[in-house]
């Protein structure tokens, strides 16, 4: 049985290059960063390469506009509850429908526990952002504009830099959640009106427990966590600092292979998605066909249960995931996928396949010869008894 990792947005296998570099941060260079001594000035030089390397990557023009952080939850809420502590005369945020939950659930916190108004901008079938709801809803009421690059279920990419110019309009500040799209797609932030920009490290062959968040040089930004003077007070601790080399690392590597890897992956991604539809009658992608990421597709497949695919194919040795979420004994549809007005016999059978330069043609050989005859198995509504009990 040949194993298939497709569930590359929900994380990537670390680099074995950033391994490498990680190392020497647990036992040789294991100094505090902010000691005055060798041990600590050595990782300091080290995290100083690091953090050039991740402003490269996104196109900042300065690298002290780099705060590390422990991943894209919390670079999000720091940018949101920054922006609300800076401007507390507006008590409005602008988001869409279709956020990571680091996000929406924090914007549904601050509306229920401080009345802020939250307005949350919905998308059109394709996941596409309703440009005109979004322009009617930036007023100076507005302190901070939060929206993401690029949809982690879908892959729809949004125009986060144009959307930035209204919301300076408005003087409100603009962060965008680039989670999955750092490493993935050019971005240029010196050449944008953006403010905050969330990225993290597991999702671009680096390790876990690792993010930075990107604030613009003058922006005026309040720490989300209180203590000490690091990250030039944008984030007190003892910084990770093996994670952050491997995130620079890993960061150097994105630059490095970006257009090379994003045509073969699209090439790959392709394949798959044509190739399933071809062979699986009442199956459709959803999403963006024109502005989507290279590596991802969302395939709705009518009358499936989402889980019970999963279920399959993971004893097949393939990996991916599903479009919808189960808690407490009955089954929600993706929020992503009900603000699209996906039919929700389509939506429960959703399955995300995502790519990453991991992935060969055999992958997906694998998974055209498995797919189809799975989700016709599941479609059965009286599937052949090979023994007692079977079928029960």
């Amino acid at each position: 049985m040949r194993p298939v990792y497709l569930d590359n947005n929900a994380t990537t296998r670390v680099d074995p290059a950033v391994y490498e570099a990680m190392r020497p941060l647990f036992m040789d260079q294991f100094g505090n960063p902010s000691s005055k001594h060798g041990y600590g000035a050595a990782v300091s030089v080290a995290m100083k390469k690091a953090r050039q390397q991740v402003q490269a990557l996104i196109g900042a023009e300065f690298d002290d506009e780099i705060a590390f952080t422990s991943g894209g939850t919390e670079s999000n809420n720091a940018a949101i509850l920054s922006a609300l502590g800076v401007m507390p005369q507006r008590t409005e945020i602008v988001t869409s429908a279709v956020e990571h939950p680091s996000v929406l659930t924090l914007c549904e916190h601050l509306e229920k526990t401080c009345g802020l108004k939250v307005h949350k901008i919905p998308v059109d079938g394709r996941g596409r952002l309703d440009v005109d709801a979004y322009e009617a809803a930036l007023t100076t009421n507005v302190a901070i504009v939060s929206i993401m690059w690029a949809n982690n279920e879908t892959g729809t990419i949004f125009p986060a830099a144009e959307l930035a110019e209204s919301a300076k309009e408005v003087g409100a500040l603009f962060h965008t959640d680039a989670v999955q799209a750092v490493g993935k797609l050019p971005i240029h932030l010196k050449s944008t009106a953006i403010d905050m920009l969330s990225l993290s490290g597991h999702k671009l062959h680096g390790p876990k427990g690792i993010g930075a968040l990107y604030v613009k040089r003058g922006v005026h930004f309040r720490s989300l966590i209180k203590g000490g003077h690091q990250e030039r007070n944008r984030r007190a601790g003892t910084e990770n600092t093996p994670g952050i080399v491997g995130l620079g690392k890993a960061a150097e590597l994105a630059m490095k292979f970006m257009d090379e890897d994003s045509k073969l992956i699209k090439s790959l991604r392709d394949r798959l998605e044509c190739g399933l539809i071809q062979r699986i009658p009442d199956a459709f992608v959803t999403g963006d066909p024109l502005d989507r990421l290279s590596n991802t597709t969302n395939i709705a497949f009518e009358n499936v249960e989402a889980d019970g695919l999963l279920l399959l194919l993971d004893r097949e040795g393939i990996a991916c995931s599903s479009g919808s979420a189960c808690g407490c004994g009955s089954q929600e549809l993706s929020h992503v996928l009900e603000a699209m007005n996906v039919a929700s016999s389509a939506a429960q059978g959703a399955i995300r396949f995502s790519l990453s330069r991991d992935n060969s043609g055999l992958d997906i050989d694998r998974v055209l010869e498995v797919v189809p005859a799975l989700v016709a198995k599941l479609r059965d509504p009286f599937p052949a008894c090979t023994g007692y009990g079977d079928g029960i």
